[in-house]
């Protein structure tokens, strides 16, 4: 059993634990260093895997054909076009919804998937891929199987041992569930990067254990929570979490420069390393 779980984001589906270890483990040990902490084993970092829960037997991922603006569901299309809002707020090569185009399409998500491509985070992404990332999301939250097998698969890697779970993207949610179901958990400090858990109704308000008057249960395994992203993060829609899940948490900004929402530079940051740090 390991002192630091990490929890990957979305569409990781086609790795597995040791390839995704393989880019995570070296950033994190720089950010311990910028931190001024001592290095940790490799047999002291593990990571909680669930992305092939999003692969479908045989080889391919979920939408095994190409997908496009139209296969787009309800919750698919209010995710992507909240992306797209905070993208062209917060990138000037981004157009946004109001903006004047050129593009001939007068669909409204073909328009955000076209914008989209321009983002530093969604920038080289194909369009069903784009799509396949909002469907990730909406699948954890609406399929009971997918959602309990993910929350499992963390709690499988906390144990007792266990000083810090580190968390990115999708991977917060999960996390933040699990850490709730946990058995095992004690004292833990969680360390979300690029976090959606702040964004209302479509993930916020479907949390489990559900919110109650507008904000979220703190789990109780969790004896310190620092929240790190940065400002051109689209993924982050609500980069303070502090406002949802009490001020007891840490809301803290970094800088990723043109790969604002890479859990590498994420990892690399002075900030995470001392957020981990402490929490060892």
């Amino acid at each position: 059993m390991s002192r630091i779980v990490c929890v990957h984001g979305i569409a990781q589906q086609t790795k597995g634990s040791h390839t995704l270890l393989e880019s995570w483990y070296p950033a994190l040990l720089d950010g311990l260093a910028r931190a001024g902490h001592a290095a940790v084993g490799r047999d002291e970092v593990v990571m909680g895997f669930y992305g092939d829960l999003f692969r479908k037997s045989g080889a391919r991922a979920v939408g095994s054909v190409p997908l496009d603006a139209t296969d787009l569901t309800d919750d698919e299309r209010d995710l992507i076009l909240g992306w797209w809002k905070a993208a062209a707020v917060l990138e000037p090569a981004v157009p946004g919804p109001g903006d004047a185009t050129r593009m001939r399409t007068p669909d409204i998500l073909q328009r955000a998937l076209n914008a989209l491509s321009h983002s530093t985070f969604f920038a080289g992404l194909a369009e069903h891929l784009l799509v396949l990332s909002a469907r990730q999301v909406r699948l954890y939250l609406n399929d009971p199987r997918i959602r309990a097998q993910a929350r499992a698969r963390v709690n499988a890697e906390i144990s007792a041992v266990t000083r810090v779970v580190v968390a990115h993207s999708l991977g917060s949610v999960v996390a933040y569930e699990a850490l709730h179901e946990s058995s095992q958990a004690r004292d833990v400090t969680l360390v979300t990067l690029g976090s959606p858990l702040g964004i209302r109704g479509l993930i916020f308000d479907r949390l489990e254990p559900k919110p109650a008057s507008g904000q979220g249960f703190w789990p109780t395994s969790v004896k310190n929570w620092v929240n790190i992203a940065d400002q051109g993060d689209a993924v982050a829609l609500s980069k303070g979490l502090a406002p949802f899940f009490g001020e007891a948490l840490s809301d803290q900004l970094v800088h990723n420069g043109s790969h604002a929402h890479d859990v590498r530079p994420y990892l690399t940051a002075r900030e995470t390393g001392a957020a981990i740090a402490a929490g060892l």
